[in-house]
């Protein structure tokens, strides 16, 4: 296990392991987790500006994947010790060959939500089986709705395939819809208004995302960051927006326009941080369990299974794992140091 230097209380011991299948899982801040990020590959099919490099890229081999049913006896697990949420990642998830086969198996253990965040270029065909297998509803990232800004952040894939996708999941009841915007100075971050109207006119809820250090070439520059503050302000100034209380742990602060017409969401992880509520933790391709996405603290949930490890053994990584979590990823500390891992290699 490697670890980067991270502030943090050690005046409590994390708690120990060996409480079996006995959830919940709550690490020493009082922090519940509920919610499991499961990435199913760090292969994508695009080449994104803020998350992967055009070429030279390094996958992990096969064999070193999670098999289907190793991340459905992790659910398994999961579910016992509370968590009441899934939710697929990559890399692009539906590139893994056979996925609904293995949203299939997860809807059989019971999650109250089981979704998938996906680029949506290969989404349309397989909306509809998706959710005959359990899915439960989509996020799409989508970075410009002017085609060929939209290829020249993505550098692959077109703006026409993913509008089309956004369609046929909402006809396979993949709802509510979220829009995930990634908003970057001097690229896309003229078009906030465009992308206001965009939730406006079609009712699906448009997030708008902070440009954080995950991208795998290294080259996060804070100027490049638009902050949360400074679109919403853009947006309040033209058509008034409304809080909605009760999010709760959920990453983005929601705001309806105040006329009822839709819902936007601002998740601002680098200059507004939400980690007094953070209720997730994340399974990587390769079976390890991250307690935060900025750290590098992991432990391999693979390694025990394949060792013939039991149930019990595989709940006390997830044990251990959130009772290691620090009260904050330290992004704005002069120490912070940004993860060895990429986006597209630990799963959003």
């Amino acid at each position: 296990m490697s670890v980067r230097p991270h502030p943090r209380d050690d005046a409590t011991p994390p708690p120990g392991t060996g409480g079996g299948l006995e959830g919940p899982l709550v690490d020493r801040y009082g922090r519940v987790h509920d919610d499991l990020r499961i990435s199913v590959t760090d292969r994508c099919n695009l080449r994104c500006v803020y998350c992967m490099p055009e070429d030279d890229l390094t996958f992990l081999p096969r064999a070193e994947l999670l098999t289907f049913e190793e991340i459905a006896r992790l659910g398994r697990v999961a579910r016992a010790l509370g968590v009441t949420s899934v939710r697929l990642t990559g890399g692009e998830p539906l590139v893994r060959r056979h996925l609904v086969d293995l949203v299939a198996q997860l809807a059989a253990v019971g999650f109250d939500d089981l979704s998938l965040t996906t680029n949506a270029t290969l989404l349309a065909p397989l909306a509809r089986p998706l959710a005959e297998a359990g899915l439960t509803r989509v996020n799409v990232s989508c970075d410009s709705l002017v085609p060929e800004r939209f290829a020249a952040i993505r550098r692959r894939g077109d703006l026409a395939t993913v509008l089309a996708a956004m369609d046929a999941a909402e006809a396979a009841g993949l709802v509510p819809l979220k829009v995930n915007v990634v908003v970057l100075r001097g690229q896309n971050d003229d078009e906030v208004l465009d992308f206001a109207r965009f939730a406006r006119e079609t009712g699906r809820v448009v997030r708008f995302i902070e440009f954080m250090p995950l991208d795998a070439g290294g080259h996060w520059e804070r100027d490049r960051l638009v902050p949360g503050t400074e679109v919403h302000a853009t947006i309040d100034a033209r058509w008034p927006l409304v809080g909605i209380d009760g999010h709760g742990a959920a990453p983005a602060e929601r705001f309806a326009f105040a006329d009822g017409r839709g819902e936007v969401g601002f998740i601002s992880s680098v200059t507004q941080p939400f980690c007094g509520t953070c209720n997730r933790l994340r399974l990587t391709a390769d079976g390890a369990i991250r307690n935060c996405l900025f750290s590098d603290d992991e432990l391999s949930v693979r390694d025990v299974m394949r060792a013939g490890g039991s149930d019990e053994a595989v709940a006390d990584v997830l044990r251990a794992a959130v009772g290691a979590k620090h009260p904050g990823h330290a992004i704005n500390e002069p120490g912070f140091l940004a993860p060895r891992r990429s986006m597209s290699m630990i799963g959003g």
